[in-house]
């Protein structure tokens, strides 16, 4: 909602701007100002056509002088290249955070209204002069009161105000964008902005934040290759982080690394495979690895180099659904299965289903084989993923936020790896990894794993189980299941229904046998022994009960 005065001002302010870099033509399109539209034509600025120069540098110009907060929008969308041209992406990917701090004081009373008591009544030692300083937050180095380093992360006074005004005239300049402006309707501004919003107020939440810390340290906790620090729970509120205050070299600094002896080859195979890690055995990633946010600490007394990280304010996570379709396409892309590809979209929902597949995969091969046939050194597996996903939205593919951050993690993680080591092939160091991923989630191993994981909750629902059989199978008997057809299909649905009714019984008894060969597992002392060691009335009701299930389900006619 937009509240005058001060919305009033800062509407100002931004109208003010953008004419001052030449997108005046956004103000004059709207129905109200488009009768004024020849003033345009007396501003002195837009006297010389080539005054404001290129509209990129223009477009970054503007963000930088509306402030913090366009800035991170700005941020945020140069990782929309499914939105945005390259040369617009490549001006917003140079806006950094230059927001100065806010007085040391003014943190510590911030720290004190949290705890509701002095802040030397927690720490030993508080240092007023930040750290670090963003547009939502600011580090103080402490110390506690057990001599222990720490971070203390404190919001900015009155960010949240910012926020929600700001944010009122995003959606208001979108809407207005959307309305009148027909170019921008391929953008979707509305949407942005909305997905900004999510982000935006994500990242104020400290605990939010600690929880994902603390996550992320739990997967990785007896890593030699990730350190993940510490939360500070007693201490962390709303507004509030504490954490372990860690020692380590910018990845960025190459030169210090190589003094440290470091093995840079081996650092950025180690940093994919952490990635990947992340994103298919655990389904939950840092989607923020720039450089400022990644730390090497070197190997002391022979010991390899241990990647450390750093705030965690944006992750993210696929599901199961997700993580399938994306390896299977990760493999297929491997093997320039590319019809492979254009099915795995398909059969994801990625892509209508009234998509052609043969269409689809033509315009994937487009795209892919002038890639692979270039030296290693120049694939970029981030800029193949951003032109496959420009690809699909010609078949009104729908880009999912997630897989948006997972790209947008695919081009940094590429990027400082390549900056380690050029030589670096991202494909085959990330090649193990999705294929221990797809052997461990499809085939024997996966079944076995699934079953095991859902005896206990079988064995729950088994009272019910007869009760529901006899159930359809009376409703089946008699009549009771209705089923509007034509006359031509009725015998076809009346010999279905039998097969259903087969097919169910042989469901139905195969699940009890190896139900109850689990249930006998479980009575002995076998389970850590060889099979050869289980009862045989184990492996005999277990095997009945399988080859019964595979005959339900494989066979559609009994």
């Amino acid at each position: 909602m937009i509240r005058l005065p001060a919305h009033f001002l800062r509407a100002w302010t931004i109208q003010r701007a953008l004419i001052r870099h030449g997108f005046d033509q956004i103000l004059f399109a709207m129905p109200l100002l488009q009768p004024l539209a020849f003033v345009r034509h007396l501003l002195p600025w837009n006297w010389i056509a080539a005054e404001h120069g290129p509209r990129a540098p223009r477009i970054r110009a503007l963000l930088e002088e509306l402030g913090p907060l366009f800035v991170k929008l700005g941020q945020v969308l140069s990782t929309r290249r499914d939105l945005l041209p390259d040369d617009v992406i490549e001006e917003l990917s140079k806006l950094q955070d230059h927001v100065p701090p806010f007085p040391g004081a003014q943190a510590r009373a911030i720290v004190e209204r949290a705890y509701g008591k002095s802040v030397t009544e927690v720490f030993a030692a508080f240092d007023e002069t930040p750290l670090a300083s963003a547009s939502i937050a600011q580090v103080h180095c402490a110390t506690l009161m057990d001599g222990r380093e720490v971070i203390v992360k404190v919001v900015r006074p009155g960010i949240r105000r910012t926020i929600e005004r700001d944010i009122g005239l995003m959606r208001l300049l979108a809407d207005t964008a959307e309305r009148y402006w027909a170019r921008s309707r391929l953008l979707k501004p509305a949407r942005v902005v909305d997905e900004f919003e999510k982000t935006i107020l994500d990242e104020l939440d400290m605990l939010r934040e600690a929880a994902n810390a603390s996550q992320l340290r739990r997967n990785f906790a007896n890593s030699p290759d990730l350190y993940v620090p510490e939360v500070h729970w007693n201490l962390s509120r709303p507004n509030v982080l504490v954490m372990e205050r860690i020692v380590g070299i910018p990845i960025s600094n190459i030169a210090s690394l190589r003094e440290a002896g470091v093995d840079l080859e081996h650092l950025a195979k180690t940093g994919v495979e952490l990635f990947f890690t992340q994103v298919f055995r655990d389904h939950f990633f840092h989607a923020d690895l720039h450089p400022g946010n990644l730390f090497v600490r070197p190997g002391a007394n022979g010991e390899l180099p241990m990647f450390v990280l750093v705030d965690f304010g944006i992750m993210g996570s696929l599901s199961e659904f997700d993580q399938r379709y994306l390896a299977e396409n990760f493999h297929a892309f491997l093997d320039r299965d590319y019809r492979r590809v254009a099915e795995l979209h398909v059969e994801s929902g990625w892509v209508p289903k009234e998509t052609r597949v043969d269409d689809f995969e033509f315009a994937i091969r487009t795209v892919c084989e002038p890639i692979f046939d270039r030296p290693v050194r120049e694939i970029s597996i981030g800029q193949l993923l951003v032109r496959l996903f420009q690809t699909a939205q010609r078949f009104h593919m729908e880009i999912l936020p997630q897989l948006l951050l997972l790209q947008k993690t695919l081009v940094n993680v590429e990027g400082i790896g390549r900056q380690l080591d050029p030589e670096l092939d991202l494909w085959r160091t990330a090649r193990p990894s999705l294929e221990n991923w797809m052997r461990d989630r499809v085939g024997l191993r996966s079944l076995i794993r699934s079953t095991r994981e859902n005896v206990p909750r079988w064995i729950d629902r088994l009272p019910e189980l007869p009760g529901l059989t006899f159930d359809v199978l009376d409703r089946l008997k008699d009549g009771r299941i209705e089923v509007v057809t034509h006359d031509e299909v009725l015998d076809e649905i009346r010999r279905e229904i039998r097969n259903v009714h087969r097919r169910l019984s042989y469901s139905v008894a195969g699940a009890g046998l190896i139900i109850a060969a689990g249930v006998l597992h479980s009575m002995t002392d076998a389970a850590a022994a060889h099979w050869t060691a289980f009862p045989a009335a184990v492996l005999i009701l277990g095997g009945i009960g399988t080859a019964m299930l595979l005959r339900a389900f494989l066979s559609r006619d009994l």
